[in-house]
Parts: structure tokens; sequence; C-alpha cells
């Protein structure tokens, strides 16, 4: 069975820095690319970044762009979002998801094409 973990999530201040990791089992990363989505209370579902599955293309949402950094090791079959300079609105639970493309860019807009999906990690930006 396709299987998502996310962790990394926590508590931390305005400015600080949390590093989120996304760990695949039953399935390799090196044909699926991979989102990152959150969700914050009462809004929907949204894309904040995504990485093909050659490791190129990585995208950005423009709320995050600068500022979060997406990652693969293929070796330890896991995705890593860096998120530094975090803000009060960054809060919300994140979402790690694979959708199998071997080739070409990601889209992380297009949160219909993922179909496999982590259980959510919260991140809370607060004083």
């Amino acid at each position: 069975q396709l299987q998502i973990v996310e962790s990394g999530g926590g508590l931390v201040q305005p400015g600080g820095s949390l590093r989120l990791s996304c760990a695949a089992s039953a399935f390799t990363l090196d044909t699926y690319a991979i989102g990152w989505f959150r969700q914050a209370p009462g809004k929907d579902r949204e894309g904040v970044s995504c990485i093909s599955s050659r490791s190129a293309w990585p995208k950005y949402a423009d709320s995050v762009k600068g500022r979060f950094t997406i990652s693969k090791d293929n070796a330890k079959n896991t995705v890593y979002l860096q998120m530094d300079r975090l803000k009060p609105e960054d809060t919300a639970v994140y979402y790690c998801a694979a959708e199998r493309r071997p080739s070409g860019p990601c889209y992380y807009h297009a949160l219909d094409e993922y179909d496999v999906w982590g259980q959510g990690t919260q991140v809370t930006v607060s004083s």
C-alpha cells in the first residue's frame, strides 16, 4: 500500500525555521512528483510547493517564494520542505502528496492530480 508520512511540524516563533519531512513507502519517488500543501482553519487547502520526479523545476507559491525550499533525497526516499522566516500566516496543517509523473514538471495548483496523501503535520507560528 502506497503511503506517505509527514513529520517535523511544531510551534515556532515568527522569523523562525522548521524543516518538514515527507517519507514515502511502498513506492519510489523517482517516478512521482511531490507536492506540499497547507490548510489553515476555515480556509481551502492550497498548494505551497512541488518538486518533479527528477528533482527539476521546483515550484513555489508566491506567498512562500524566497522563504521555503523544497528538496528530495532519493536515497532516503524523502522530500523535505525547509521553511525559513516563518510568519503567523504560515500557520496551517501541512500535507505532502504524491502524483505519479515520471517526467515533466510538477503542478502544485492541481490538487486533484495528487492521489497519495499523508495525514498532515501541524505548523504553528506564534509568539
